[in-house]
This record gives structure tokens, C-alpha cells and sequence, in this order.
């Protein structure tokens, strides 16, 4: 099967960068494993991407590589988001240029409320959005604003995660598996909160096992197979198209 994709392989500097974000022929390793090979794709800006394929094939440590976090560690490539060379900067220096990871296991800080989660995203600056919006999307976390964040339920940790990246001023969303362990119902919820926030103008990056509910979401979809991109393109393709899912998602 012929890879598609509308990447520009000359837009490896900001000057002439097409898309929001550019994903340039990175490499990223975890020690010796060559886990990232060669992967290039574009997102457009205020789009939904779905980066999808079986386990291992190498969607989270992409994920992690654009996020600059310390592992994978990249060894090739360039990774462009509005203009600025995410390549050459530490994970904090990514977060401040407006991108959020929010990583599969959430990572709801114990011992705070749902507020106080959120308010110590906006103890330093860019801020993003307000306490009063953020419960205005997700109503949940108002009423329970004074309730251990760890103690929420899963879905309701989810949208706290969620949530507290927006508190800080964010242009690219990384959501790594966010519908695992959730009902479908909750499923649907965030479905359409992301929604909500792609009509916000953010850009997100959705790596999620259950296919089907992220393409159903997603613009686009990129899918990895052993660590290299072997689709790139419409969404609904994918969903239309039983060989592509049989062969590269199982589904």
C-alpha cells in the first residue's frame, strides 16, 4: 500500500512552513531501540489529526518527541510548530510556546482539589483560559471544584487533564489514549468537548487505541506501522476503507 501524504518535504524551516505544525523526518530512540524512523506529516491549524495503529507501532513516542519530553531522545529531524523550531527546545521551552501533552496515566497531582490543580497551571505565565470558562466546558469540574482531584472518576480526570491544559495559552493539544478505561457515553462527552475546543482554534494530536471514535472525530488521520508513517490523509477514508483498518488497526 502507497504512503499518502501531503507533507512538503521544503518546509524544514519556518519561513516556508505550509502547515501549523511540520513533522520532518525525525528519528527517536529510546537508548539503542530505534523507535521513530523517518516520520514526516503536517498539521493544519484548528484541525483534529488521529495518530493511529497497533500497539508498538510507535504513536505515543511520536507524541513524546514532538512534546520534547527527555525519552525518547531525537536523534533526526525537525519538528516546526507556528514558526518556531520545537527541535532545538527542552520540553518546558515547547510547553511555553503553546503546546500541552496530556499523557495517558493524566497525572492529576494528589493532595490538591480540582482548583487548585487547575490554579497551579497559572502560577506562571502564558495563561490560558479562565477558571469561569473552564467550568463553563466542563460543568463537572465547577461542581466538583473542591473535591480531591484523584478521587474524581476516570472520565472526570480526564477532563481535568484536559482542562488544565487550557488553563495555560495553548495553540497544539497532545492527547495520549484519552478515551482508556472511559464508558462509551464519556467517550462521546469528550468527543464533543473536543469538538468545543478545535471551534476554539486549537490544533489537536489524538493518539488513541479505539480507532473508530477518534476518526470519527478526527480531519485527518496519520497511521504508523513499526515506527513509520504508512498512511496519510482524510479520516473518513479510513473509516470507508475495511482493507486499510483490517491491516494496520484491526478493526
Amino acid at each position: 500500500m502507497n504512503v499518502k501524504s501531503d507533507f512538503n518535504p521544503n518546509a524544514n524551516h519556518a519561513a516556508t512552513a505550509p502547515a501549523f505544525l511540520s513533522v520532518w523526518e525525525i528519528d527517536a530512540y529510546y537508548d539503542e531501540s530505534y523507535i521513530v524512523q523517518r516520520i514526516s506529516f503536517n498539521v493544519h491549524e484548528g484541525e483534529i489529526l488521529a495518530l493511529l495503529g497497533r500497539n508498538g507501532a510507535g504513536k505515543t513516542s511520536t507524541l513524546r518527541t514532538i512534546a520534547r519530553v527527555d525519552d525518547p531522545a531525537l536523534r533526526h529531524g525537525e519538528i516546526w510548530l507556528d514558526h518556531k523550531p520545537l527541535h532545538e527546545m527542552k520540553s518546558h521551552e515547547a510547553a511555553q510556546s503553546g503546546l500541552a501533552l496530556v499523557p495517558e496515566d493524566r497525572r492529576i497531582i494528589p493532595g490538591l482539589t480540582v482548583e487548585e490543580n487547575l490554579k497551579l497551571a497559572q502560577i506562571a505565565p502564558p495563561h490560558g483560559w479562565s477558571l469561569e470558562r473552564i467550568y463553563e466546558l466542563f460543568p463537572r469540574l465547577g461542581e466538583r471544584r473542591k473535591q480531591e482531584g484523584v478521587t474524581l472518576s476516570g472520565g472526570e480526570q480526564q477532563m481535568l487533564s484536559i482542562a488544565r491544559a487550557l488553563a495555560r495559552d495553548i495553540k497544539i493539544l497532545l492527547l495520549d489514549e484519552p478515551y482508556e478505561g472511559l464508558a462509551p457515553v464519556i467517550v462521546q462527552e469528550i468527543a464533543k468537548t473536543l469538538n468545543v475546543i478545535r471551534d476554539q482554534g486549537i490544533t489537536t494530536i489524538i493518539v488513541e487505541q479505539n480507532a473508530v471514535a477518534a476518526l470519527e472525530l478526527a480531519d485527518r488521520a496519520v497511521i504508523l506501522d513499526t515506527g513509520s508513517v504508512v498512511f496519510d490523509g482524510d479520516a473518513r477514508e479510513v473509516l470507508d476503507n475495511t482493507e486499510l483498518r483490517e491491516e494496520y488497526l484491526a478493526i
